[in-house]
């Protein structure tokens, strides 16, 4: 009688792989092929030498197109036409507007009262007076005279027309043989005579007329050249009162009221505010690349207007040149006096080249050295930049068309070749 197996059974080694070697393995495999898979990234991370946020950096991508190497300056509107008024002569002045008070053209402003012009005023015209009166007297004398002349002339006619009968009379009576020789000779001489006399008179009226004329012509010159210094000193007078040349504004007074003043002092100014240019201060280093016609767009209230530069000074000061910029356009309307404005002066235009845009790197660099974006790193390079504009740099060498590159400051980075960029 058997009771139960265990007297049959007896102990066999275990088959087939066991379960541990099987987790064991997938988990080596599993191991094996993600460090595979990241030796990559973690090669490159290795040898970055300096990790950065990625969103604490800038960068641009290089381009090519049209490069366009320009200078912004700030400006100031200054009228184009601002004259200052002058006191024409010594005296008190008495002044008519105020600062900022709106004027036309030809309006009084101010006036100068000069005490020493009014009476040589009445002086010249008193001279005048008797110049004229002393012509006058010339033409009278000059009509008395050639009647006078006349009369004598007249007389010497009627006398010589007398003698020349006598002188028939006496040689018709001589051939009849009841006049003498003697009384013949002297009727011939006596018509003689008095032919001379009506001769001399006549030639002594004639120079006497021209003598009188010259002198009458003489007189009336004196008398002309007294009226031109009479209006002389009325011109003079009449520009005692100053006068707006523009439609326009008062700008300052530089003088108070019934103040004295002296020949060629400032009274006032005025501004025309119709027309404005810019003044504008340019670094030295800039000033020989800026000459009269670079073009100009001016940034007013939001809008770009065109201008160009009219004028450079070929002073410097302080390491900076002043120039003018005029609107060749249309200016905005509503500009004041002493406004500022952003100026953008165009110096080159450069077509078809490669760029990107401007950044701190290129101070920090020198423009020889970029970071170039790969991925989560960017690399150091060596690269040549060329002209550069407000917002745009050219790239000559050392980068590609579409690369990417960091162009946020540098100096943080202490010069590592290589940077890993964190998201």
């Amino acid at each position: 009688m058997i009771r139960d197996t265990s007297g049959t059974d007896r102990p066999v080694g275990r088959t087939g792989t066991p379960r541990r070697v099987w987790i064991l393995t997938g988990l080596s495999f599993l191991l094996l092929s993600g460090g595979a898979l990241l030796y990559p990234s973690a090669s490159r991370w290795v040898r970055a030498e300096r990790s950065v946020d990625r969103d604490r950096i800038r960068t641009a991508r290089v381009t090519r197109g049209d490069l366009e190497r320009d200078l912004s300056v700030q400006g100031q509107t200054v009228a184009a036409f601002h004259p200052t008024l002058y006191s024409p002569e010594q005296g008190l002045v008495r002044v008519l507007v105020h600062a900022g008070e709106t004027i036309r053209k030809e309006q009084e402003l101010a006036r100068v009262e000069s005490p020493e012009l009014t009476s040589r005023l009445a002086r010249e015209r008193s001279t005048l007076l008797a110049a004229e009166a002393d012509l006058g007297r010339r033409k009278i004398a000059a009509q008395q005279s050639a009647l006078e002349a006349r009369q004598r002339i007249d007389l010497l006619e009627v006398q010589t027309t007398a003698a020349e009968r006598a002188k028939v009379r006496a040689e018709d009576s001589r051939e009849a043989g009841i006049m003498n020789l003697v009384e013949l000779e002297t009727a011939q001489d006596d018509h003689k005579v008095r032919k001379l006399e009506l001769e001399h008179a006549r030639e002594t009226a004639r120079l006497q007329k021209d003598t009188l004329e010259f002198e009458a012509r003489n007189q009336e010159l004196l008398v002309e050249n007294q009226r031109l210094l009479v209006r002389e000193v009325e011109r003079q007078i009449a520009g005692l009162t100053l006068r707006s040349p523009v439609n326009g504004q008062v700008s300052r007074l530089d003088v108070m009221e019934s103040e004295a003043v002296i020949r060629g002092q400032a009274i006032l100014g005025v501004v025309d505010l119709s027309a404005f240019e810019v003044e504008i201060l340019v670094p030295e280093s800039y000033a020989s690349e800026i000459t009269p016609g670079t073009p100009a767009s001016i940034k007013y209230d939001g809008g770009d207007y065109t201008g160009e530069v009219k004028r450079m000074s070929p002073e410097v000061e302080e390491s900076q040149v002043r120039g003018v910029v005029v609107f060749t356009g249309t200016g905005p309307a509503g500009l004041k006096q002493n406004q500022r404005v952003s100026i953008r002066l165009l110096l080159e235009s450069r077509p078809d080249v490669l760029k990107v845009a401007r950044g701190p790197f290129l101070e920090n660099g020198g423009g020889r050295q970029a970071y170039v974006v790969d991925g989560d790193l960017a690399e150091l390079r060596a690269i040549q930049s060329g002209s550069a504009s407000i917002s745009e740099v050219e790239i000559l060498s050392g980068l590609e068309e579409g690369e990417e590159i960091i162009i946020s400051d540098m100096t943080r980075f202490e010069g590592a070749a290589t940077l890993l960029l964190r998201n």
